[in-house]
């Protein structure tokens, strides 16, 4: 079989590489951060992994983050089964339709508006309670978000022009920022439509940097954060829930998070993602090696008949 790994950061799919080696299957790497990449080029695959970060943009990757959308359409077009296809990573691209999908699912989500630029976000936050986040419709690793107390500090930081960069796309969100109880969030990974693990992960002072393999620098990769990052068990309601939201993006993996809300202990999902490159240390953490059973699942969609 032929397999194709889509990504630009190399050092975070190692794990995956390792795996696919040690298999000794036949794959080859297309690194979308690389000038020769040409998102109408499709070649001869059994099955195409789709790993593109949606920070890629803060690592100088942009062109190569707004071509993948092209790309994982043409080799759909081309009947040629992709993990985590166009619609799922769209999904990935975009906070605002993350809100929709949350409202449209009937999931208890912190309240936000959308914005389309800077000049609407005091308008959006006007029924909003504070605090509140302001993050840009692309993201990734916590980048470019930020923290307002008080409405009087937010309309300061939009008169001082610190909100006019929203992002790639110049839209956003403006969120409430709810109370994590034990200011920790819960992240739970689903693979294939099933429960693969959940973690929860301490939350650290002045960072929005929730990246899940443990906290990495989104510059360096992987770092290891040892006691801030421990196994967990969610309810089955809650890994139901996060399953369902999963698969209204039609993403084969992803992990959903979720905190629990201080003021009335309830969980409330905040955001998905397409992308996991799953714990650091994860046979000490949860106990296993989950790129073992991504390798499965991607050995299964490369034994399927292509369509074309």
């Amino acid at each position: 079989m032929s397999i194709a790994v889509f990504h630009e950061h190399p050092k975070w799919n190692e794990p995956l590489f390792r795996e696919l080696d040690r298999r000794s299957l036949e794959w080859s790497s297309i690194d979308a951060s690389s000038f020769e990449f040409d998102p109408a080029r499709v070649g001869e695959w059994d099955v195409l992994v789709n790993r593109m970060s949606p920070s890629a943009w803060t690592r100088g990757h942009m062109a190569a983050m707004l071509k993948t959308p092209e790309f994982l359409r043409n080799v759909e077009s081309a009947g040629i089964p992709v993990v985590n296809g166009s619609t799922s990573y769209e999904f990935e691209l975009s906070k605002r339709r993350q809100l929709d999908l949350l409202r449209r699912e009937q999931v208890r989500h912190p309240e936000g508006r959308p914005v389309l630029n800077s000049s609407e976000i005091l308008g959006a936050a006007i029924d909003l309670t504070f605090p509140v986040m302001v993050k840009p419709n692309i993201g990734g690793s916590g980048a470019g978000i930020t923290e307002y107390q008080t409405p009087t500090e937010l309309a300061a930081a939009v008169e001082a022009g610190l909100l006019d960069d929203l992002g790639p796309d110049g839209t956003g969100l403006v969120q409430e920022k709810l109370p994590a109880r034990d200011n920790s969030i819960v992240r739970v990974e689903i693979l294939g439509g099933e429960f693969l693990y959940a973690i929860r992960l301490q939350l650290q002072p002045g960072s929005f940097n929730l990246c899940p393999a443990d906290y990495c620098d989104p510059a360096q990769g992987i770092t290891n954060a040892g006691d801030l990052v421990r196994r967990y068990i969610p309810s089955d309601h809650l890994i139901d829930e996060a399953a369902r939201i999963l698969d209204a993006t039609n993403a084969d993996l992803g992990g959903v998070e979720y905190l629990v809300n201080d003021l009335d202990g309830e969980a409330y999902f905040y955001d998905i993602n397409a992308l996991s490159n799953f714990v650091a240390d994860a046979p000490n953490v949860i106990g296993f090696d989950p790129f073992v059973q991504l390798a499965d699942l991607i050995e299964d969609r490369a034994k399927r008949p292509v369509l074309a």
